[in-house]
């Protein structure tokens, strides 16, 4: 535990159940402090890794977080684990406009930046200020009951709405912009972002969102109707569901998997884009679409790639480009023309 003084503050936040986790972060004080940075931890992970690592941090000066150092005061968090401590990383950042950066020790780590394999380099981003901030799109959820508004939460990857009893399904009614659209008895909906739709949305049989596009995105789950598809809809729009008031069947919403609420019947549920998005560290300037098939293993194979624009073929009366080449243009001339004797 230390004072800082005027050096930069770097949180960092790792899952202190997991040796790996455990040991990158020794690693990444290690590092910080011999670059003439302040590690900044919470203050049961400082307990943790004295437990776990012995001596080794002894001669870090590592700050606690909140105490020593306030975490709007922090530069950067360096969250190291899987997508979901990334997800509670950003809960516990919520409303300190800190920007995180995933170093992936999970299986698909769709949020973080870099592998174990690259720590070094990672701290050497953040070191050499050598990031750009993306701005995530989060949502704000809302719950009703009788009319009674009876709480409110937040979710970067997704709200979702779920039966409550295994062994029976839950009666809802969608909603969009104020309108009913369905009502069906299922195993719930999933409310996401274009983040959360390549995860909890996607394995519901969602649609692959792009990050820079702006939408949300409802996806029923084993829904028993004849019209459940998802819906994609514009970040402006507002998203309900309710449990219907039958059987006295009871739901529950679950926002990134983490924070439950119960809903009796007559319970609603209301999703709208948040005026606060979670930052992202980023350094690679990686396309989405590599992303998803790294990240996914998608095959690839006998892909050729873009045709390069000066191999395009030209008709000679026509100079300007075809969509399918010159030759195509040529044959659609000689169509039009018809047969010659």
């Amino acid at each position: 535990m230390t004072e800082a003084h005027g050096s930069r503050e770097i949180l960092v936040l790792a899952h202190t159940g997991r040796h790996d986790a455990v040991d990158a972060a020794a690693a990444v004080a290690e590092r910080l402090h011999q670059a003439g940075l302040t590690p900044v931890m919470l203050e049961r992970d400082i307990a943790s890794l004295g437990h776990l690592v012995g001596d080794r941090l002894r001669d870090v000066p590592i700050a606690v977080a909140d105490t020593d150092v306030p975490l709007s005061r922090c530069e950067v968090g360096m969250v190291l684990g899987g997508d979901g401590s990334i997800l509670r990383a950003a809960e516990l950042v919520r409303g300190a406009d800190l920007p995180l950066m995933g170093i992936n020790l999970g299986h698909v780590g769709f949020l973080a930046e870099s592998e174990r394999t690259e720590l070094d380099a990672s701290v050497q981003w953040v070191v050499e200020q050598d990031y750009t901030v993306e701005r995530r799109m989060a949502i704000d959820v809302q719950v009703w009951q009788s009319g009674d508004h009876i709480g409110s939460t937040w979710a970067l990857n997704e709200a979702s709405v779920e039966k409550h009893a295994r062994e029976r399904m839950v009666d809802l009614v969608v909603e969009v912009d104020g309108r009913p659209i369905s009502a069906f008895g299922c195993d719930g909906v999933v409310m996401a972002t274009p983040t959360g739709s390549t995860a909890y949305a996607f394995s519901a049989g969602g649609p692959v969102v792009w990050p820079e596009v702006e939408a949300l995105v409802m996806v029923p789950i084993s829904a028993h109707a004849l019209f459940a598809r998802p819906l994609v809809v514009a970040p402006e729009s507002v998203l309900a569901v309710e449990v219907l008031q039958r059987e006295e069947e009871q739901g529950v919403l679950w926002c990134d998997g983490r924070r439950a609420t119960e809903l009796p019947a007559g319970s609603r549920v209301e999703v709208t884009r948040s005026a606060e998005p979670v930052l992202l560290a980023r350094v690679k300037q990686t396309p989405f679409s590599e992303r998803l098939v790294d990240k996914f293993n998608l095959p690839t194979s006998g892909w050729r790639g873009p045709v390069d624009a000066a191999n395009t073929v030209q008709g000679p009366d026509h100079p300007t480009d075809h969509p399918m080449g010159g030759e195509m243009t040529t044959g659609a001339r000689h169509l039009e023309e018809g047969p010659t004797s």
